[in-house]
């Protein structure tokens, strides 16, 4: 049955662009390449994926299932074909959506899968852990995309302040081991975006973002690996604002080869022990921002 009729096409309401339209939470299995819980060979990843596209004034409607398209005819691509990573998948989506929507200028693709990996607990156990992958692209007609790749990894930190404090109460000075703190659910979140050409792994964005915080956290601990965990906290109390800076640190020192233009993000969000509110601490900032700023605190000391 033929339709003549496409309303998307009609004059908007008003004349007013749009930066987004589009479809989000769609999910979707995808097949990536690599070493994983599944197979030796490939991984089935579930992913949520938000989709969008911009909308100049003089039209009235997306064409969202176009979007939804894009999505299926990669993922099933996945499945004879495997992508490497999410980032790569996401800018093949992205190329699509600006042949599909030919009146658009401005294309986004969102990512994210839950990710699992192995892992060591202190006392040398073998575990599997869980963190959240979020990868996308940016696409700009006739300008290129842009890939992003991010982890969102949970861990743990202890507070320096109220430390130091209960030493001073306590009347107790330099005891030869870790005094008790309140702790903190930290979750740490590192986003990098940055040109098509380049690959970056996620496993080091995560043991990035595992060094931020004061240690990491396990599924499964016995009683020495919870003792360890417990004095790794607090021998490497952190606050919020320490997670972002360690964690931006560490960016620059582990990628002194990307462009000055990638940009970073990082974010620190503790669930707080002893307060009914969160902390949150986030910076953003291009490479060269950042390199910047290390070379004017090199000088300073």
């Amino acid at each position: 049955m033929a339709l003549m009729c496409d309303v998307q096409y009609g004059q908007g309401s008003s004349g007013f662009d749009l930066s987004k339209v589009g479809v989000s939470g769609v999910r979707k299995p995808v097949v990536l390449a690599r070493p994983g819980i599944n197979s030796p060979d490939s991984s089935v990843v579930v992913c949520s994926f938000d989709i969008f596209v911009d909308l100049p004034a003089r039209q009235r409607g997306s064409h969202l299932s176009r979007n939804v398209e894009a999505l299926r005819a990669v993922a099933e691509e996945s499945v004879s074909r495997p992508y490497s990573n999410l980032e790569d998948l996401a800018t093949e989506i992205a190329k699509i959506l600006l042949e599909k929507h030919e009146y658009a200028q401005n294309v986004y693709v969102d990512v994210t899968a839950e990710y699992f990996r192995p892992s060591v607990t202190p006392s040398g156990r073998s575990t599997t852990e869980s963190c959240i992958l979020l990868a996308g692209a940016v696409g700009h007609r006739g300008q290129g995309i842009m890939k992003k790749i991010g982890v969102r990894v949970t861990g743990m930190t202890a507070c320096p302040c109220a430390q130091q404090t209960v030493g001073e109460m306590l009347n107790i000075e330099n005891p030869g081991f870790p005094l008790m703190s309140h702790n903190q659910r930290n979750v740490c979140t590192i986003i990098l975006q940055h040109d098509d050409g380049v690959h970056i792994e996620a496993d080091d964005l995560i043991d990035i973002a595992e060094k931020s915080v004061s240690t990491p956290t396990f599924e499964l601990l016995k009683r020495e690996d919870e003792g360890s965990v417990v004095i790794n906290a607090h021998t490497n109390t952190r606050f919020v604002e320490d997670v972002v800076r360690n964690g931006l640190t560490l960016v620059v020192k582990n990628y002194p080869h990307l462009a000055g233009n990638t940009f970073v993000k990082v974010c620190s969000d503790s669930e707080e022990s002893i307060h009914k509110h969160n902390a949150y601490a986030e910076r953003t900032a291009t490479m060269d921002d950042l390199r910047e700023e290390v070379a004017k605190n090199i000088i300073a000391e």
